[in-house]
């Protein structure tokens, strides 16, 4: 039996069946891919991507391809596309909705367009991924379904019981060919997913991966079997490992057999990371217009696996603006990766995003300390591995994800209001804070909640070289207690009282108005950023 059969093409029934217009429309959606023809033309099979070359004449056949206008104008892309339907390509992508729409008609070629600012070499990868590893609920579980697949079949032509192992030593998958002989470490590396720890192994690795081909390892303890084993590679790169149970009875050109299956093993691994990438960019890509509110909220909830009517909160992440890292953008994309990791780890699955250097991530349950602790886990362990300080803020928890933009204007603001020795905080529990810090732009934007008193103490002090507002801040935090505010400003309670005086005097401000003090106090601490001194000021 040999290998040839076991191309990825052939392997799983759905692997490599071609995709059709429609399929990488689903995979990529809109705003990413829009189509411009009826949708009779979505049901043509894809089968590559092409980018045009104005110096390069097109190919006389390429039957499937899509082809990206490149340096195209879409409106004078007419040609371009009676030529493309000439060579049998299946659609036409250009940059703009205003494409030639009765050309494509006339020629039943499907033509589809991305946004204007869209990169074409950033939407030549996402159609090629999406074409390559189509992403499943799953993320990447077609491609791991055929490692499966893989592993029965080199265990059938091998003659001995396979596993399928990543460069950490974690079982992918593994062969169930009736009557091949196993083994205890077999057994316990399969039920747990991951092969035991031990110096052994370690060793065992060590040489399987210096080596050039397949090895023959030894039996590592009474009541094992010995292995035969071989890198999977790709350019270089280690990418896992396949291992079968060597009990004498192997086939003669076994070592040859396995070989061929660790080059097929590298194709589906690299689909299957290709999916993973696919997949995680998709979903960050949907969850920001979930978050900025530009898509609908229940079928991109459905997208992203939400359970309906689950609660949610939105955590913002951010690296401490008061720190400098050495590369801002590259410490920001670890956050996302760090954050991703650890939502994966607690909640079984991650929905996390970076947008403007803030990662943001979904957590799911009622309101409680466990977020809060766990958002803390993840500045503390962010912290010490970038090496530079993190702050999180947790947003409202909100029942329906059309209400999320508000969470996630929450987690922004908590961010804005964070104090120097604060890490992580829940809008909650800096309420007073948030709604002072939006009453400062509410009253800066206009006018008329601009003027008042304030102005006339600032410009006082700032002539006749008195501490008036600050007094008065100090003595309005204080609740209108002389005594307090006086040990705020570290003065005598007479000092307090002459300085008040003066402002009636001299400025005509009534402060025995209590309308009149709670304007010029809400003024004084938004608009002129004062507060007053002391522990609890």
């Amino acid at each position: 039996m040999t290998i040839g059969p076991w191309h990825p093409a052939t392997i799983g029934h759905r692997t490599m069946h071609a995709r059709t217009l429609g399929d990488v429309l689903a995979v990529l959606g809109e705003p990413t891919l829009r189509p411009l023809t009826p949708a009779a033309a979505l049901t043509a099979p894809v089968t590559e991507v092409l980018l045009y070359d104005a110096h390069a004449p097109l190919p006389s056949r390429a039957p499937g391809a899509l082809l990206l206008a490149v340096g195209v104008r879409a409106e004078e892309a007419g040609p371009l596309v009676r030529e493309a339907a000439a060579a049998g390509m299946a659609g036409v992508v250009v940059r703009g909705a205003a494409g030639p729409v009765a050309e494509a008609e006339g020629c039943g070629t499907a033509l589809l367009a991305v946004d204007e600012d869209a990169a074409w070499h950033h939407v030549h990868l996402l159609l090629a991924q999406s074409l390559g590893a189509r992403p499943s609920p799953a993320g990447d579980g077609a491609a791991l379904g055929d490692l499966f697949s893989l592993a029965g079949a080199v265990a059938a032509a091998v003659g001995g019981a396979t596993v399928i192992e990543d460069p950490r030593q974690r079982v992918l998958a593994y062969s169930t060919v009736p009557g091949q002989p196993v083994d205890e470490a077999r057994r316990q590396g399969i039920l747990g997913r991951q092969v035991p720890d031990s110096p052994e192994n370690t060793a065992q690795y060590r040489e399987l991966f210096a080596a050039g081909g397949p090895v023959r390892l030894a039996a590592l303890g009474e009541g094992e079997l010995p292995r035969l084993a071989v890198a999977v590679r790709a350019g270089g790169e280690t990418l896992g490992s396949l291992w079968v149970v060597d009990d004498g009875t192997l086939a003669p050109d076994a070592g040859a057999q396995l070989a061929q299956g660790a080059s097929t093993a590298a194709l589906l691994l690299l689909r299957a990371r290709a999916a993973a990438e696919l997949s995680r960019h998709l979903t960050g890509d949907l969850l920001r217009r979930l978050l900025d509110g530009t898509t609908e909220p229940a079928t991109a909830a459905q997208r992203l696996g939400l359970a309906p009517g689950a609660p949610l909160r939105v955590a913002a992440f951010a690296l401490d603006p008061g720190a400098s890292a050495p590369d801002g953008e590259q410490a920001a994309l670890r956050l996302l990766d760090l954050v991703r990791l650890q939502c994966e780890a607690r909640y079984g699955r991650q929905a996390c995003v970076l947008v403007d250097g803030v990662v943001y991530a979904l957590l799911p349950g009622p309101a409680g300390e466990r977020q809060r602790r766990f958002a803390e886990d993840i500045v503390r362990r962010a912290g010490q591995a970038l090496r530079v300080p993190v702050r999180a803020g947790l947003g409202e928890v909100v029942p329906d994800p059309a209400e999320l933009p508000g969470s996630r204007e929450d987690a922004d603001l908590v961010l804005r209001v964070l104090r120097p020795d604060e890490t992580v905080a829940a809008v909650h529990e800096v309420r007073a804070r948030v709604v002072l810090f939006r009453l400062a732009g509410v009253l800066g934007e206009r006018r008329e909640l601009a003027a008042g008193a304030w102005r006339k103490v600032l410009a006082y002090d700032t002539d006749h070289g008195t501490d008036y507002a600050r007094t008065l801040v100090c003595w309005l935090d204080a609740g209108c207690d002389m005594a307090r505010a006086a040990k705020r400003l570290a003065v005598h309670p007479n000092t307090c009282r002459y300085r008040l005086r003066q402002v009636r005097s001299q400025l005509g401000i009534d402060l025995d108005d209590p309308d009149e003090r709670l304007v010029l106090w809400l003024q004084l601490r938004t608009l002129a950023g004062l507060r007053g001194t002391g522990a609890d000021g």
